[in-house]
Order: C-alpha cells, then sequence, then structure tokens
C-alpha cells in the first residue's frame, strides 16, 4: 500500500476565496474579448460604434443626429443649411462683365466660411424681393428712379434737367450718392481704386458729345457707342463712367473689362443699386456696344431683382422698346 504524506486539510474560508477570485477573473477577461462589459460599453450620450481617435474624425451618427457631412465637405467647417452650398456666402449679385473676352470672376465661387455659424434662417424663404412690384414706379417720368432712356424711349420732356448733388466732383441724382459713396468706399476698402470719369451731361453737352463722335465715326458707328441728346442716361443723372488706376489707358476701352477694376465692378455694382448697363449679352437689346464702365443706378431693391430674376436689361424687366433708333 502506497502512503501519502499527511496534508492538512484546507479552510473552507480559502477555498471559497480562490473560486470567487477565478470567477471574477474569468468574467473580466470574457468581457474584453466581446467588447462589453465594463470596457466594452458606451458611455453616456455616446453613440454605439463611434470612432475614437483625434477630436475632429466623423463618427457614425447616432439617434437623432444630423447625418455626416457629404463628402469632400471640410472638417471644422460649419454646414449650410439643406440645399444651400457648403461653405458659401450669400451671393452677392453681379452683373456680367462687359467685352466679349472679359474674364470675370465667378461671383458664384466658394468662400472660405468656417468661422461663421450655420444661418438657418433662409431656410424655406423665398429669393431676395420676390414681391417687388414693377410698376410701383414710372418707367417713363424722368424723375423716377426706374425711368428707362434708350434709343428708341427718349427723356420726355428731351431737356429734361434734375436736381443734383456732387460726389467726388461729379454730378449726380441726390438719392444716387449714398449708393455710389458706399459703392466707392467698398472698393477703396478692398485695395480696388475706382474713378469716376463721368456722370451727369446736360441735354446740350450731350449734343456737344454725341456731333463729336460723328464727325469721327459717321453717324451710323456714333450711335453704336454714343447717344443723341435727349437719349443719354447720363441726362437722367442717374448713370457714371467709372475708370481704374492699375490699367488708365483702358478707360473706356473694352479692355476695362479685364482690369481689376472692371473686374472688381462686374461682381459687386448690383450689390450697391447699380446695373453694369451695356454687356456683350444684351447689346442687341440696348442698342449699344458693351461699355463695362457705364453704371446705371436703379436702387437695391430692383437690382437684387434683376439680379435674382436673371434679367439683364430694363427694357426686358419694363417691356418697352428696344435696339435702334427709329428711322
Amino acid at each position: 500500500m502506497t502512503t501519502f504524506p499527511d496534508i492538512s486539510p484546507v479552510p473552507r474560508a480559502v477555498v471559497v476565496l480562490a473560486a470567487a477570485t477565478l470567477l471574477a477573473t474569468t468574467t473580466l477577461l470574457s468581457g474584453c474579448a466581446s467588447g462589453s462589459g465594463v470596457f466594452g460599453a458606451p458611455g453616456s450620450g455616446q453613440a454605439a460604434g463611434a470612432a475614437s481617435g483625434p477630436a475632429g474624425e466623423q463618427a457614425g451618427p447616432g439617434a437623432g443626429e444630423a447625418p455626416a457631412e457629404a463628402p469632400g465637405a471640410t472638417a471644422g467647417t460649419t454646414s449650410e443649411p439643406a440645399g444651400a452650398p457648403a461653405g458659401t456666402d450669400e451671393q452677392a449679385a453681379a452683373v456680367g462683365p462687359d467685352g466679349p473676352d472679359t474674364d470675370a470672376p465667378d461671383p458664384d465661387g466658394p468662400r472660405p466660411d468656417a468661422a461663421r455659424p450655420a444661418d438657418t434662417s433662409a431656410v424655406g424663404q423665398e429669393d431676395p424681393a420676390p414681391g417687388l412690384d414693377l410698376s410701383a414706379r414710372s418707367a417713363t417720368d424722368p424723375a423716377s428712379p426706374w425711368v428707362v432712356v434708350n434709343k428708341r424711349t427718349p427723356l420726355d420732356p428731351v431737356d429734361h434737367e434734375p436736381d443734383l448733388t456732387t460726389v467726388r466732383g461729379y454730378l449726380v441724382r441726390p438719392d444716387v450718392a449714398p449708393d455710389l459713396t458706399a459703392l466707392l468706399a467698398a472698393a477703396d476698402a478692398e485695395g480696388v481704386r475706382l474713378t469716376l470719369r463721368s456722370a451727369y451731361r446736360g441735354y446740350a453737352k450731350q449734343a456737344a458729345v454725341y456731333e463729336g463722335w460723328v464727325a469721327q465715326l459717321g453717324a451710323a458707328q456714333a450711335d453704336a457707342v454714343s447717344a443723341r441728346p435727349g437719349h443719354s442716361e447720363h441726362q437722367t443723372g442717374l448713370a457714371v463712367d467709372v475708370g481704374g488706376t492699375t490699367r488708365p489707358e483702358c478707360d473706356f476701352e473694352p479692355c476695362f473689362g479685364r482690369t481689376q477694376e472692371g473686374r472688381w465692378v462686374a461682381e459687386h455694382a448690383t450689390t450697391y443699386g447699380f446695373l453694369v448697363r451695356y454687356t456683350s449679352q444684351n447689346s442687341a437689346v440696348t442698342g449699344y456696344a458693351p461699355e463695362a464702365w457705364h453704371l446705371r443706378w436703379v436702387g437695391r431693391d430692383l437690382s437684387a431683382y434683376l439680379d435674382d430674376a436673371g434679367i439683364t436689361t430694363l427694357e426686358e424687366a419694363f417691356d418697352v422698346p428696344s435696339g435702334g433708333y427709329a428711322r
């Protein structure tokens, strides 16, 4: 018979403690392996399946969260309301540049906007100036800011003289002055040095200008670049001609539209209530060759309305006769 050493019985308390320790260890290891339990459960408010890592990484949307931004969105930027281009500002409404080869910047181009909170005020709203009543002001009264003056519709009376005030040494109507001053100041603030080259011209002055073009080019060609007296927007006090300092040789020339100043005007004129009145796109309607420097004030409400509606001429807006002179 084999004999074994005499082993003292293990106290019951020790056995119970060892069993409890073994059970706890097994449970802990099982929880780590399965992703549940103490180390695997999502914290309070954390979506299940959220990616861990550096702050700023995208995580899958949890219940009640907005969907992740579309591919290509910049991390950290504020998303725009549904239907609005992300990262863009409101459109600064711009009129197309004059001259067939003008290379003006796209006014709808994106702008960095990471610091701005999302603007949800526009969601569900109609376009700016949706209810503008085009019959609210006359298109024939020479005192109206919406008067249409062209080769078919002269001023009535033909020698009309408006009230005038001065902006930077040039005469304009008093209602034009605040927006013209703001336009010039905004350009200055962006380092664009616009100059005024012409503004109000009375009937007699316009007659002299027109006759000078006739003498130089002949009547047919003069009619393409200059208005007959009584047919000029300058006589209303609502029009100005602007120039630039970067390429002064382009003032009153087609190349003005390709200058820094010409591009800025094409992009920002409507913001301040002006239209670039004569462009290569609408010359068949206006009857004039493109003039990137000729700005016609109509007020901010109408300029915004026309820009939003894609209407480029006053003739189309007010359904008035257009084209060349009635001979």
